[in-house]
């Protein structure tokens, strides 16, 4: 069984940095798509930036400018560098490996990572 490994999260003030990671615990063939996906307290999940395996990317519009998203192909890992962090962003972060081909796929989640954004 495959698990996406993160780390990265934490307390810190407003206006700092903190940045993510995300690696599976064995090889896996490359996925498609890797993503952020955040969650507060009574709020459902909401995407916070994705990569594909050809390099686009898609943030969400409160954290534009603010993340970035990053991967290493060779090591199948995805980063989120997180600047100006703010007490909205304050959630338990997740990653999402997704591969779909003809002839296998998969869907795989981080177990979260929270992160709080308090003075």
């Amino acid at each position: 069984q495959v698990q996406l490994v993160e780390s990265g999260g934490g307390l810190v003030q407003p206006g700092g940095s903190l940045r993510l990671s995300c690696a599976p615990s064995r090889g896996i063939y490359s996925p498609n798509k890797m993503g952020w996906y955040r969650q507060a307290p009574g709020k459902q999940r909401e995407m916070v930036a994705t990569i594909t395996s050809g390099g686009s990317t898609n943030y969400a519009d409160s954290v534009k400018g603010r993340f970035t998203i990053l991967k290493d192909n060779a090591k199948n890992s995805v980063f989120l560098q997180m600047n100006t962090l703010q007490p909205e962003d304050t959630a338990v972060y997740y990653c999402n490996f997704v591969r779909t081909t003809f002839l296998d796929g998969y869907n795989y989640w981080g177990q979260g990572t929270q992160v709080t954004v308090s003075s």
